[in-house]
């Protein structure tokens, strides 16, 4: 029974890293469809189309952009964090600060992710339809809110229960790793 507890747990980390790098991906594809719809206007407005609807667009997912990849960037080390007071604590202290702020923050982000859910599914109770060029319901572009928010709660409960069981937060490691092969270009 004990060997099949490393096995569901390589299993859930697996899960867990895909799921991170999937809101990464679709992150990615997001900026990806803004690059192209940003070429298409340019164009568009060369050869007179009414492109006026690329900005709703946009705007949607610059912020499904924002949301989606969250997680994946907490995790790799790419939010800012302000380490001074962390740098000068011994490691013990440094470790229950960090349990301390992991745990705030899932609380902070669960409270966020509640409240953009339950905005969502009034905007989808209410038939709520954008008022711009686009008529589109409001909660398809606020899912991204809800499923960004979603992410980044479980990255955050995972980075805590990792630190609480002595390991060392990912968002740390990775900065290190890149360190060691002489990468400091976060630090620009």
């Amino acid at each position: 029974m004990n060997a099949s507890l490393p096995s569901r747990a390589s299993t859930a980390r697996r899960i867990l890293e895909g799921l991170y790098l999937l809101g990464g991906q679709l992150a990615a594809l997001c900026v990806l469809a803004i690059l192209v719809l940003m070429i298409g206007a340019s164009v568009g407005r060369l050869l007179n189309w009414r492109i006026s609807w690329v900005n709703d667009i946009v705007a949607w997912l610059c912020a499904a952009a924002a949301f989606l990849g969250m997680a994946y960037s907490f995790r790799n080390g790419d939010f800012v964090r302000v380490t001074l007071l962390l740098e000068s604590v011994s490691a013990p202290m440094r470790r229950w600060m960090e349990l301390v702020s992991l745990t705030v923050a899932a609380v902070a982000i669960g409270y966020l992710g509640y409240w953009a859910a339950r905005f969502t599914w009034e905007s989808y109770e209410f038939n709520d339809i954008a008022g711009n060029m686009v008529p589109i319901p409001i909660w398809i572009p606020q899912m991204s809110f809800v499923i960004g928010s979603a992410i980044l709660v479980i990255a955050v409960i995972d980075e805590c229960v990792c630190v609480f069981q002595g390991g060392k937060p990912s968002y740390v490691a990775r900065v290190e790793e890149r360190h060691a092969r002489g990468d400091f270009s976060e630090e620009l």
